[in-house]
């Protein structure tokens, strides 16, 4: 099993930043991919950047030059640093983590963006 916990949430105005952490705990040899994904009311949970243990990484359209995802392999966490946030960011953010083809998921962390 593979423990999530998610940090970094909160409430923000449109323009600024948030850096969410996520820390992975239990079996943590053999995750490769760890990754972000949102989901905001109504809609369905779509990813939000994604990296591998080697440092692929991969964004959504809607975020790409603004937010950048990080791995501290040693520590076991993942990052995702939000700039330039708008209103349309405003979701709850859950952190992934696929080990051994099995996809691990924290509680979530609310992010809100005010206009």
């Amino acid at each position: 099993q593979v423990q999530l916990v998610e940090s970094g949430g909160g409430l923000v105005q449109a323009g600024g930043s948030l850096r969410l952490s996520c820390a992975a705990s239990g079996s943590t040899v053999g995750i490769n991919a760890m990754g972000w994904y949102c989901q905001a009311p109504g809609k369905e949970r779509e990813l939000v950047a994604r990296i591998t243990t080697s440092g692929t990484t991969n964004y959504a359209d809607s975020v790409k030059g603004r937010f950048t995802i990080s791995r501290d392999n040693a520590k076991n966490t993942v990052y995702l640093q939000m700039n330039s946030l708008s209103p349309e960011d405003t979701a709850v953010y859950y952190c992934a983590a696929r080990r051994l083809l099995i996809d691990y998921w924290g509680q979530g962390t609310q992010v809100t963006v005010s206009s």
